[in-house]
Order: C-alpha cells, then sequence, then structure tokens
C-alpha cells in the first residue's frame, strides 16, 4: 500500500479537517477572550483598576500557557483529535461556569481552569495539520486555521460587548459559552480521524523522553526565534485590545462600550491576512512574509498614537492584519521545521511563549497605561515588534552554503 503521505486541497477529507478545525478555533478563542470585551463593566463591578480587570483575561491564557505542553503528551498517548475533543467539551462546561461567579476570585478561579482546558486545541491543531495535510500545503492550511481563531476571537467580542452596556456582561460572557457549545458539536462531528500518526498506546513506541523531545526543541536556533515571535507579538497584541476599550470609554472620545464592542471587527483583517500570508510564504518563503507581517504591525501600531478616533480604527486594521500574517507563518513553521517525533512539542513550546507572552504582558502593560496612557501602551508594543524582528532576521535566515 502506498504511504499517506497527506490531504491534498480539494479532496473531502481536507475540506473536512480544514471546516472541523475551524470550528475548534471558533470554540476555544471565542471564550478565551470573551471578557474581553466587557473589562470596563468587570473592573466596575468589582472596583478594581484596569490591570487587575484584566486578569479575568490573563489568568485563562495563563492556564492555556501551562497546559499546554501536557496536552502534547496526552496527544501523543491517546491521539490528536481525541485529546482535542476532551479538551474542548471540559472548557466548554466550564465556560457556561465560569459567568456565574459571585466574587472576582472565584470568577479568576474558574477562568484558570477554562484556560487550561482550552489549551488542547492550540496545543494539538498544528501538529495535527502538519501530519495530515500534504507537505506542500501546510503554510496555506495553517493559514486557514488561524483564519478560524480570528472568526472565534471576533464572536467571543461581539456577543459578550452590547450585553455589558445594559448591565449583563454575565450574561454576555454565558451567551459566548452557548456559542462554543455549537462550534464544539461542529467541531467532533466534522473533523477526521488521524492517519498520518499513530499513538503511541497502539503502536507499542516509546519515542524519546518528554525531556529529550522538548530539550531537541530548545536547543534549535529557529524553534527559539520562532517562540519568541508568539511570546512579544501576542503580548502586544492582546495589551492593545485589552486596554482599548479603557482608552476609548474616557475622555476625549467618550464612546459607549457597544460602539467600542464594533472595533473588534478589526479583526476580520486577521481573517484576511491569516490564510493570504500562508499563501504567499508557500510561493516566496516564510521568512520574508514574517518581516513584511511584522513591518505592517509597527505601521498599525503607530497610526493607533494618532488622536482621533478614525486614525485609532485605521492602525488597528492594519495592527491585526500584519500581527495574524506573523503568527500564521511562525505558528505553523514551528511545527513543519521539528522533527517528527517532535512536532507536538514544538507547537506546544510555540504556544507556552505566545499565552506566556499574552498573560505576562496583557497584565504588565496595564501599568504602562496607568501611567503614560496610550502612548505608553503604543510605545511598549512597538518596542516588542522591533525586538521581535530583529530575532527573526538573526535566528530565522538560512545558513550559508559553504564555498
Amino acid at each position: 500500500m502506498r504511504a499517506f503521505t497527506g490531504h491534498l486541497p480539494g479532496s473531502p477529507a481536507y475540506r473536512r479537517l480544514i471546516a472541523g478545525l475551524f470550528f475548534a478555533g471558533v470554540a476555544t478563542f471565542a471564550q478565551l477572550y470573551s471578557p474581553q470585551a466587557v473589562l470596563p463593566f468587570i473592573g466596575s463591578e468589582f472596583g478594581v483598576e484596569p490591570a487587575t480587570a484584566a486578569l479575568a483575561v490573563s489568568v485563562s491564557t495563563l492556564g492555556l500557557a501551562v497546559s499546554v505542553i501536557p496536552w502534547s503528551v496526552v496527544a501523543d498517548r491517546i491521539g490528536r483529535v481525541p485529546a482535542m475533543a476532551i479538551g474542548v467539551i471540559a472548557a466548554t462546561v466550564l465556560g457556561l461556569l465560569a459567568p456565574l461567579a459571585p466574587t472576582l476570585p472565584l470568577l479568576l478561579g474558574a477562568r484558570l481552569l477554562e484556560g487550561a482546558a482550552l489549551g488542547a486545541v492550540p496545543a494539538i491543531a498544528l501538529a495535527y495539520l502538519s501530519e495530515e495535510v500534504d507537505a506542500a500545503h501546510t503554510a496555506t492550511a495553517a493559514g486557514s486555521y488561524v483564519a478560524g481563531t480570528t472568526i472565534g476571537g471576533l464572536l467571543g467580542r461581539l456577543v459578550a460587548g452590547p450585553f455589558g452596556d445594559v448591565g449583563l456582561w454575565r450574561g454576555g460572557v454565558f451567551a459566548v459559552a452557548a456559542v462554543c457549545a455549537a462550534s464544539a458539536a461542529l467541531f467532533l462531528w466534522l473533523t477526521p480521524p488521524a492517519q498520518g500518526f499513530a499513538p503511541q498506546r497502539r503502536t507499542g513506541a516509546s519515542g524519546p523522553a518528554l525531556v529529550a523531545r522538548l530539550a531537541t526543541n530548545l536547543r534549535d536556533r529557529r524553534q527559539l526565534a520562532l517562540y519568541a515571535q508568539g511570546f512579544l507579538l501576542m503580548g502586544g497584541f492582546v495589551a492593545v485590545y485589552n486596554y482599548l476599550g479603557f482608552h476609548l470609554v474616557a475622555p476625549p472620545y467618550s464612546l459607549p462600550l457597544w460602539v467600542v464592542s464594533f472595533l473588534f471587527l478589526a479583526y476580520l483583517a486577521g481573517t484576511v491576512a491569516s490564510p493570504w500570508a500562508g499563501s504567499l510564504a508557500g510561493r516566496h518563503g516564510r521568512l520574508p512574509v514574517l518581516l513584511a507581517a511584522l513591518a505592517v504591525m509597527a505601521i498599525g501600531i503607530i497610526v493607533t498614537a494618532v488622536p482621533h478616533v478614525i486614525a485609532v480604527l485605521v492602525g488597528l486594521l492594519v495592527l491585526t492584519a500584519g500581527f495574524f500574517g506573523a503568527h500564521a507563518i511562525a505558528s505553523g513553521w514551528a511545527p513543519a521545521a521539528a522533527a517528527s517525533q517532535t512536532r507536538a512539542q514544538a507547537a506546544s513550546l510555540y504556544y507556552l511563549g505566545y499565552y506566556g507572552g499574552s498573560s505576562l504582558f496583557g497584565w504588565l502593560l496595564g501599568y504602562a497605561f496607568h501611567d503614560l496612557g496610550w502612548p505608553g501602551v503604543a510605545g511598549c508594543t512597538l518596542a516588542m515588534v522591533a525586538v521581535a524582528g530583529l530575532l527573526a532576521v538573526l535566528g530565522l535566515r538560512a545558513p550559508r552554503r559553504a564555498a
């Protein structure tokens, strides 16, 4: 029999795979970021500063960050699709319970556990893609998956946001969890079983130990540069979206939060940019497209600092397109560049950095916002993008051929 080399675009299995992971992305990222749209109301109800209110997002991304490596081990043992299914179902149950929490500590505890369950999808999805899709099309497929995550992030914010203005932010977060339950069901129905990977419990192959698999990736210069992209870019991106609401509901803009919620439509720029970046990378190489996306993100950050609401919106669109283009390249590159036995760990380490940056800078830049206002957030984020670009140039260039 011919060895399995991956599904090709246009085949029924490929379409089911992309659609299934699309709904997994919706189920994951809608509930992960749904409190972001109502952070000013969470802060007002519990009487806390913006940085403390932002913990409703940061603790869930922290839970996700610390869970990605354990989820990669689970996926190696029981299979990619079963592991993702367990995580999505557990997260949906916790997402329905979290908005019922009567105190901030209980809310944060529920969000931490929810984030840990949500870690299954980002920890495994790209490794699953790299094993199930023909190698020539993995960058494009990864871009399509990331596009689905942008739809999830957008839905979470758009559904939750308008509830806040009528004093029902808890109802908004609960409504998002209900949408995620439907998306989880579609993921379970559509996603085809793996053909390019056999769980260790069935094959009996132990493979290298977990520490050795992690160490293999952590000794790789390219992998470290890719993990740094996730850490720095996601940290700045989440900080922008965390504190944008606080910025625009305050003078001189004084916008109602339901209007601010519609600024999250800028996520659609990421929906377009992600598959486009993957397609460009397939033709021109990953590094040039990654650096171009970083430049676009930097331009967007600068434009958001112009004190006019239209400029903020345009800058947000440009920033979001640049971020998701860069993320689509870096996140798909990490497992694709890893050895076959370490792909799940490569993807997990990328997302450890990605959500570690989200948790750290999504909280820490709140103090920059408190002391320096929006220019403080924009300036810090711009510096982080510049460092990411430098590390990409130093770490991701192909080695020179010997003369």
